[in-house]
């Protein structure tokens, strides 16, 4: 466990907006320190107290807008920089004294410092201090709320974890702690779930402040993965020699029970959300809309704006600062034509899992999809990856004069009348910038604000990152009730979701509407670091996480009687053949080892709290 925090002043860093003033006092040597509050004072101010519970939320850090992504350890996207740590567990290296890239967001360090600070705002607001009994319930349910998000972290990445329900003070006997099990750690999220849901039960909640939705889409995400295959023991062993040989199997998982039941409780938490009212954005519809409402649609409950900012449940907004890096998600991510840094790109493998329009699969074997392998498909795609050929913003130069995305070889027209070979602007041998082009052929659309005005290379953009949407608890609701059987009621909410972007209704039961439903929660919330849960709870991780990633190698040749000498997309001058290719070990060599179903924890760690026991495999 984390060192004991021995501060016991709250910095005026993190007392925004605050101004102390003193008056004159000829003991002046007797002043508080201009630079601190003392703890003791803070809890007798409902202002102070309010700044110390907002300061919670920055354990959430920018959400999913780092510059690397969680999409980059999954078969979403692939990162472009090497050496940052991601290809340590990419590659199965992850170990407990190096376990490579570990977000700040999920930390065990960073999470039980903040911990910790919500125990302290819990314990006192429990009997406030201040005179405004109402404002310290909806405190208190706000740092219930924090201290559930929190745990709810270190159960995903690491499983059962020791919880501390009290602020630890100077001068404790013992400050180590064993790991409780998986199952004691999901009933006390829920259970601090369920308090904040309670005493934020009809409060006016700030954007961006927890909320009764919130903490009733905590409860349903922490239920869905713990009735989920990786969290029933007797399944997961069946699945995993790594498992089955772990001698301490209930920190990560169910040695007892009925998995059912646990469905069925996973099932009733995501109907919970769907009765709130004021949530879910184009979910009304009998039939799909038209392919283009349905991709603007989707960019709408993207950006969350057009009426989907009822999508959001709780997430973090920006403001346009150059302190505010989820701001920068087009310059991290944008192509290198445009002076971008393309460094989360989708690979093929997420590209190839969306539907034709009639919810046909992809297939590289029909020459009419070989030939055209963007056109004619689920109207997500459009607004998910920037392609070879399609739209984008006015670049600074007028070598693209059409602004298409270029991420091919393509023949043209040299000045000496021969044909040479043009690479596109955005690839790694563009004209414009050649070290940031990217590895797969492709660029992240999604989240990047459209604007032709904005120019992502040095602007922040105020699109906000969604912890909890709508969406997420309805597809929760599909996969609960397919497991319990109910394909009927599975088949409706399922269908309403795709209506809504363009696409058929599902038709299929059992084994086959799981699939579907699984490729559906893939396309419908890419990026949205669902996927690296998603794939291990469902044991499907060496499929799909365990094979060398493919991209996409293009060309296109001019055809008998063309001359082009300034490259733009256009089927009438080229013939465009596409070749799906695996990346370059080079880059990445991607491999699965089941130990990677859970995160190590740190070595550090271990030896500070020597009650602690390691994660299988490590």
């Amino acid at each position: 466990m984390k060192r004991i925090n021995r501060i016991k002043s709250l910095s005026l860093g993190i007392i925004t907006a605050m101004v102390l003033a003193t008056g004159c006092n000829d003991d002046f040597l007797d002043t508080q320190p201009l630079t601190s509050i003392p703890g003791d004072v803070v809890w007798t101010d409902a202002a102070l107290a309010e700044a110390f519970v907002t300061d919670l939320y920055t354990a959430l850090g920018n959400g999913g807008f780092d510059e690397q992504m969680l999409a980059s350890l999954t078969d979403e996207s692939v990162f472009t920089h090497p050496g940052r740590g991601i290809n340590t567990i990419t590659e199965a290296r992850s170990n407990p004294a190096d376990p490579g890239w570990i977000n700040g967001t999920l930390s065990w360090q960073n999470m039980y410092s903040k911990i910790r600070a919500a125990n302290l705002a819990i314990e006192n607001l429990e009997t406030p201090k201040f005179d405004n009994p109402a404002m310290a319930a909806r405190l208190k349910g706000e740092a219930l709320f924090m201290r559930a998000y929190l745990y709810h972290q270190l159960l995903r990445y690491y499983g059962g974890v020791p919880l501390v329900e009290k602020s630890y003070k100077l001068g404790e006997d013992d400050y180590t702690m064993p790991r409780n099990t998986f199952e004691e750690t999901v009933n006390f999220i829920v259970k601090d779930a369920d308090e904040a849901a309670q005493l934020l039960d009809g409060k006016s909640m700030a954007k961006g402040r927890s909320s009764k939705a919130a903490a009733l889409a905590l409860k349903s995400r922490v239920l869905l993965y713990a009735a989920s295959d990786l969290h029933d023991i007797p399944t997961a062993s069946a699945k995993s020699s790594v498992i089955a040989g772990y001698s301490k199997p209930e920190l990560i998982g169910y040695v007892s029970g009925n998995q059912m039941e646990r469905w069925r409780k996973a099932q009733a938490a995501a109907k919970e959300v769907l009765d709130l009212g004021g949530y879910g954005y184009e979910l009304h519809l009998t039939e799909p809309v038209a392919p283009e409402q349905g991709t603007a649609n989707y960019m709408d409950m993207s950006l969350y704006r057009g009426g989907a900012e009822r999508e959001m449940i709780f997430g973090r907004y920006f403001i346009q600062s150059k302190n505010e890096n989820g701001g920068r998600v087009g310059l991290f991510n944008g192509p290198n034509g445009y002076r971008n840094w393309a460094g989360n790109t989708p690979l093929q493998d997420l590209v190839d899992d969306y539907e034709m329009m009639d919810g046909s699969k992809f297939s590289w074997d029909n020459p009419d999809h070989r030939a055209a392998p963007y056109d004619n498909r689920d109207p997500r795609l459009a607004a998910t990856v920037l392609y070879d050929g399609a739209n984008w913003k006015p670049r600074f130069t007028t070598t693209d004069p059409a602004n298409q995305i270029q991420t091919g070889q393509y023949e043209i027209i040299g000045s000496d009348g021969q044909k040479t070979t043009h690479f596109g602007l955005d690839t790694r041998q563009s004209s414009i910038e050649d070290w940031n082009g990217t590895r797969t052929g492709y660029y992240m659309r999604r989240f990047v604000d459209p604007n032709p005005n904005f120019v992502d290379m040095n602007m922040w953009q105020q699109v906000p990152w969604a912890f909890f949407r709508y969406t997420e608890a309805v597809l929760n609701y599909v996969e609960a009730s397919i497991e319990l059987g109910e394909d009927a009621e599975a088949q409706e909410w399922l269908n309403k979701v795709r209506f809504r972007v363009g696409m058929p209704a599902v038709t299929e039961g059992g084994e086959a509407l799981m699939q579907r439903y699984r490729n559906e929660r893939r396309v419908e919330m890419a990026y949205e670091e669902q996927r690296y849960h998603d794939v291990r709870r469902w044991m499907i991780a060496d499929e799909k996480f365990g094979r060398q990633p493919r991209i996409i190698d293009i060309k296109g040749t001019l055809k008998p009687g063309k001359t082009v000498t300034l490259y733009q997309y256009s089927r009438e001058n080229y013939n465009y053949t596409y070749n799906p290719i695996e990346l370059g070990k080079g880059v990445e060599n991607r491999a699965w080892d089941d130990k990677m179903f859970y995160l190590p924890i740190h070595r550090d760690e271990m030896n500070r709290n020597d009650k602690l026991v390691q994660n299988p495999g490590y």
